[in-house]
This record gives C-alpha cells, sequence and structure tokens, in this order.
C-alpha cells in the first residue's frame, strides 16, 4: 500500500488541494508535481502573472509506472486503458471524471518537444521537481503558448539563479550543452519570453528583473563547453527538425 490509501476517494474541486491530496498519497513512490500548478506552488505566493489552471501532471522514477497507476485508481481516477497499455512504461494518463480534469504521469523521462530525464532528480525537490526541470519543461515548448509563457516568467520573477536556493542555471546550461535541439528551443524561447515580458503590464523593475535573469541564464547556456556532438548537430541546423511533435492525448 503506497501513501496510506487503501480505499477508494473522491478527487475534490480545488486544483491545489488535489495536487496536495495526490502528493500526500504519492510521497513514498515518489511522486513529484510539474506543470502550471507546480510552478505556482513553488512561487510560494500569489504568482506574478496569475493564469487558470486545470490539468495536473506528475513524475515519477522509471518502473514505477504501475504503481502510481494503482494510486491514481485508489485516489478515484481513471485509467485511459489503451493509453497507458501502449504507453504506460514512460507516461500514464488518468481522468477525474468528476471535475473533468486529466491527470498525466511522466515515469522516468520527461518528453514532449524534448527528452529530458526526470528519475534522478526526483530526490532533489520536494513537493515538485526541481526549479531547473520545471523550467526546462516550459522552455521546451515549440508552440509556447501564454500559459507556458507566464509560467516561465512567475519561475524567473519569483526565483533566482541559484544552485541551492533557486535555479540551478548550470544544469540547465548543461542539459542544452549535450543536446543541440533542446539547445535551440531554449534559446528560441528565452529570446522570446525576453521580448514578450513587455506585454505583460508589469512594472519596469520587475520587467528589468525578469531579463536579467533571462541574460544571466543564456550566458551561462552559451559559455558552457560544447562537445563533438553537439557541433556536428548545430551544422546541420534547422534543414533536419530538431524537436518532436507532442502526443496530443485525452
Amino acid at each position: 500500500m503506497v501513501g496510506g490509501v487503501d480505499s477508494p476517494s473522491v478527487p475534490v474541486a480545488d486544483v491545489f488541494d488535489e495536487a496536495r491530496r495526490v502528493l500526500a498519497a504519492g510521497a513514498e513512490l515518489p511522486l513529484k508535481l510539474i506543470g502550471g500548478v507546480a510552478v505556482a506552488l513553488a512561487a510560494g505566493q500569489e504568482p506574478l502573472l496569475p493564469r487558470e489552471y486545470g490539468d495536473l501532471d506528475f513524475a515519477t522514477m522509471r518502473g514505477r509506472g504501475p504503481e502510481a497507476a494503482a494510486l491514481l485508481e485508489r485516489l478515484g481516477y481513471r485509467g485511459d486503458r489503451r493509453f497507458n497499455g501502449l504507453h504506460g512504461h514512460r507516461r500514464l494518463l488518468f481522468f477525474d471524471e468528476v471535475h473533468e480534469r486529466k491527470l498525466d504521469v511522466f515515469v522516468g523521462h520527461f518528453e514532449m518537444c524534448h527528452h529530458l530525464p526526470i528519475s534522478e532528480r526526483l530526490a532533489l525537490g520536494a513537493e515538485t521537481l526541481p526549479l531547473a526541470d520545471l523550467l526546462l519543461t516550459k522552455l521546451q515548448v515549440v508552440a509556447l503558448n501564454e500559459k507556458d509563457e507566464r509560467d516561465i516568467i512567475n519561475l524567473l520573477y519569483h526565483h533566482k539563479l541559484d544552485r541551492e536556493q533557486g535555479i540551478d542555471a548550470g544544469y540547465v546550461a548543461r542539459l542544452c550543452a549535450g543536446d543541440w535541439g533542446l539547445w535551440k528551443t531554449v534559446t528560441l524561447n528565452l529570446e522570446r519570453t525576453r521580448t514578450d515580458v513587455a506585454r505583460y503590464g508589469l512594472t519596469a523593475e520587475q520587467e528589468e528583473l525578469i531579463r536579467s535573469r533571462i541574460d544571466d541564464l543564456r550566458r551561462g547556456i552559451d559559455e558552457e563547453p560544447k562537445g563533438a556532438r553537439w557541433r556536428l548537430r548545430a551544422r546541420v541546423g534547422e534543414r533536419v527538425k530538431w524537436y518532436e511533435e507532442p502526443e496530443e492525448v485525452g
């Protein structure tokens, strides 16, 4: 029995309360929160740029998918049997039919437009994946939407670039230095966010703080040594697609 849950229960209406309920039940797996709700909780206060929050996203370690699935069913979620049967080794899909919410669990890796390792990172955070990982899950989105951009801005505003108590910029730089495609998408989205921050009606001081952290993060990415594999892929550039098309589910 994981998390002391031994009988079916029902998801609660408030998405933040529900996230905490699932986290408490799945602490031993471990199960960690990612996505927009994670970004909002990590802020520790009302986010600078609030947005609507609907679906929930979690991550667990490689090989723990079956335990996560059993836990979520006990917590009142209906699993997508077909999707989970085909993809459960890397991703699980569940539905809260009472509140019409979707819940995703990424298993071992985060795979959308790019591949991000998460298993070894699960032990580093408390309720969520580390801040650097939360930021990367947003910066890896090729078709960046306003919700993703708001999450990026919120992370960069509420958290300094600091390995111990903030966003580990060195980790972001190292992942980008090992994957030209990830580097390409991340740097494009940093440039876009740097420009777009002006349209959110923030104060001059708030804009300056966000831009300065974007500039510091980009500087670290640029200065991180790149290997031969990165340089070879850079020569090919945009002539070959450098990202995956994320699968639409739910």
